[in-house]
């Protein structure tokens, strides 16, 4: 499982023009399954993204598709995590090793 953090390097007006992109990725990755949260930061600064993939090649190759990579409108960090301890609710991340 990964963490993906989304900074904005350019203005918030730059980065709303791509917002319907970014909006239509994030539904294709989470119909797909690979996406399991997302969410602004607060303050709105980026974002970030629970993602489950195989291994950080295939998380990689999913940001390209992101308009906001395409646009080069942020920065990415990628934080790769074995889940060990869930709440109830969330059992089933035990799994996605």
């Amino acid at each position: 499982m990964f963490i993906v953090s989304l900074t904005y390097k350019a203005e918030l007006a730059e980065v709303d023009k791509h917002i319907e992109g970014h909006v239509a990725f994030l539904e294709k990755y989470y119909a797909s399954g690979n996406f399991i949260a997302s969410g602004r930061k607060v303050p709105r600064t980026g974002g970030v993204i629970l993602v489950q993939a195989g291994n950080l090649n295939e998380v990689q190759k999913i940001i390209q598709e992101d308009p906001f990579h395409i646009a080069d409108l942020v920065n990415y960090e990628i934080t790769e995590f074995i889940p060990t301890m869930a709440s109830k609710e969330f059992e089933s991340l035990k799994n996605c090793i």
